[in-house]
């Protein structure tokens, strides 16, 4: 079994800093890529970043040059780091692993979400 557990979540006022943290747990698997995904009310679930186990990132536009993504391979874990927020960061972050398991087959698993509130 496969448990992915986000953290880091919380309120801030525009123009300020979070930091997330996602870490996957378990046994008999292999990550290939790790993400932050997010979901304002009523808007649907998109993508904010990826960070694949070659170190290769990739952001939405929205994102670039405000939030860093990064990870550390030998723990499972990624990391967000979010800059300059706008109330329009708002929303539940989820982390999503996509991963490979011994059998060869691949799954993804996500996270139950942490709440980002941007205030202006």
């Amino acid at each position: 079994q496969v448990q992915v557990v986000e953290s880091g979540g919380g309120l801030v006022q525009a123009g300020g800093s979070l930091r997330l943290s996602c870490a996957a747990s378990g046994s008999g698997f292999s990550i290939n890529n790790m993400g932050w995904y997010r979901q304002a009310p009523g808007k649907q679930r998109e993508l904010v970043a990826v960070f694949n186990s070659g170190g290769r990132t990739n952001y939405a536009d929205s994102v670039k040059g405000r939030f860093t993504i990064s990870g550390d391979n030998a723990k499972n874990t990624v990391y967000l780091q979010m800059n300059s927020l706008k109330p329009g960061d708002t929303g539940v972050y989820y982390c999503r692993a996509d991963i490979m398991k011994s059998s060869g087959y691949s799954y993804q698993y996500w996270g139950q979400g942490t709440q980002v509130t941007v205030s202006s």
